[in-house]
């Protein structure tokens, strides 16, 4: 049996709709899905939220989704938990794929087979290739390979998977508020003050269904310049990160977004980047003469 550990976001839902059989969804508190959760647990629960699966039968875990950091409040650690404490507060030290590595190995301790998203959806990573009608141009190809290092520059210190480079010059790097919010900062006449009537605030909203909103989005853009020196968001896994969880992602929010901050395309990092909804976001980034560039790393 398979208990899906899921966060927010448009993947917990997409590894749903391609099993046969239902899993058992469960959730950290304050980090729920727009699944129902048959569980929801608290950090300081774990040992005993790892105990219940095993007695509900599960033998398989997939994690998948956001969560943040939680704040862990000592005095609400149970028994069952408080011989991993030591391991928690390592993880809750480190940077993203090293918490993760640590919660990995908690669970493969007590069991646990942990499968990687792409596992179960192996759809959701893309062949090489352009998978658009547009390719990237020369100036493009220096592009890529000065993402691929600021992506394996940020990964050194396990602190983000994206970047924007333009001209050759990195722009802006993803921190912990995600590639959304990164490429919000690089839109034209961006600001703070103006955020709760700014348009975009749309695309980050996840209670609106995009699928059905691209063709009236669609309707509304503006024709792009023929100049093509908007830059590229670049997207990449860390170096030597354990693919079992947070695995890059894009979808139509991303692709969305990087077409209002003007950009010309996207190149990711084959085998290293899962896209939601390849169908509509090859649609969008078509009609937005924009490219999907899915590139092997190091490679032209």
């Amino acid at each position: 049996m398979l208990a899906l550990i899921a966060g927010t976001g448009d993947l917990p839902p997409a590894l749903v709709a391609r099993l046969t059989e239902p899993p058992l969804i469960c959730a950290m508190r304050g980090f729920e899905p727009s699944l129902k959760p048959d569980i929801t647990f608290r950090m300081e629960h774990l040992g005993s939220f790892l105990a219940d699966l095993r007695a509900r039968g599960v033998t398989q875990i997939c994690m998948a989704g956001a969560v943040r950091r939680p704040q862990i409040d000592p005095a609400q650690i149970d028994a069952a938990t408080m011989p991993l404490v030591p391991k928690v507060q390592a993880a809750l030290t480190q940077g993203d794929d090293g918490a993760l590595r640590i919660i990995i190995a908690i669970m493969e301790e007590h069991g646990f087979h942990v499968m990687a998203a792409h596992e179960i959806a192996p759809d959701l990573l893309p062949q090489p290739g352009v998978r658009t009608k547009l390719g990237p141009a020369s100036d493009h190809t220096n592009d890529a390979f000065a993402g691929e290092t600021c992506v394996i520059q940020m990964g050194l210190s396990d602190t983000g998977q994206a970047c924007v480079i333009r001209r050759g010059a990195v722009i802006v790097r993803e921190d912990a508020g995600g590639t959304d919010a990164m490429l919000k900062k690089v839109c034209q006449d961006y600001d703070d003050k103006q955020m709760a009537d700014d348009p975009l605030n749309w695309a980050i909203d996840r209670s609106v269904d995009l699928a059905k909103s691209v063709k009236g989005w669609l309707a509304g853009r503006p024709a792009r310049r023929d100049a093509a020196d908007g830059g590229i968001l670049f997207k990449a896994p860390k170096p030597d990160q354990d693919q079992r969880a947070d695995l890059p992602l894009i979808g139509l929010r991303t692709v969305m977004m990087a077409a209002e901050a003007e950009l010309d395309g996207i190149v990711i990092e084959a085998g290293g980047v899962m896209v939601l909804d390849l169908p509509t976001v090859r649609k969008v980034l078509d009609a937005q003469g924009m490219f999907l560039w899915v590139r092997p790393r190091g490679g032209a």
